[in-house]
């Protein structure tokens, strides 16, 4: 039995799409709504304004997270979920853990946040989705039924 290296290679963006769609739809979930243990909408606009960061980009913030991870779950608008995320992550780079250098603050030291390590993973998982699509499943496959190329 041979196996279709390309065929199995066509499943890699579908199992990242998911996985990141996840992992945001639950930080979105924690902000908007405060599931998961989240602060919830009010709470989350507490903490952004304390880092300066204005309200109306908040809830920007939220909604990329909470719609994008959604849209990148069922495949729905790949490209255009994964490049809110990818602007979300950016911001929260340059806005928040970059000043605690690269590395997670694993031992959880008191007296800094954690590093990029983190951030720049989802925001590379995120622009890789914007550049492959989303993948062998996904609702934009079903409604637009063509290939989108470049």
């Amino acid at each position: 039995m041979s196996i279709n290296r390309e065929a199995l290679a066509a499943w890699g963006p579908t199992v990242l799409r998911i996985g990141v769609g996840i992992v945001f739809f639950a930080y979105g979930a924690q902000k908007m709504w405060g599931w998961f243990g989240g602060p919830g909408l009010s709470g989350w606009l507490d903490f952004a304004d304390a880092m300066g960061v204005p309200k109306p980009l908040a809830v920007l913030a939220a909604l990329a997270e909470f719609f994008g991870g959604l849209g990148l779950i069922f495949g729905f608008l790949t490209r255009f979920s994964a490049l809110g995320i990818c602007c979300v992550m950016a911001v929260a780079i340059l806005k928040i853990h970059l000043k605690d250098g690269f590395f997670m603050n694993s031992i959880l030291n008191q007296n800094r946040g954690h590093g990029i390590e983190y951030s720049l993973t989802l925001l590379l998982a995120a622009t890789s989705l914007v550049l492959s699509g989303s993948g062998r499943l996904g609702l934009d496959k079903l409604i637009w039924r063509r290939k989108l190329t470049v």
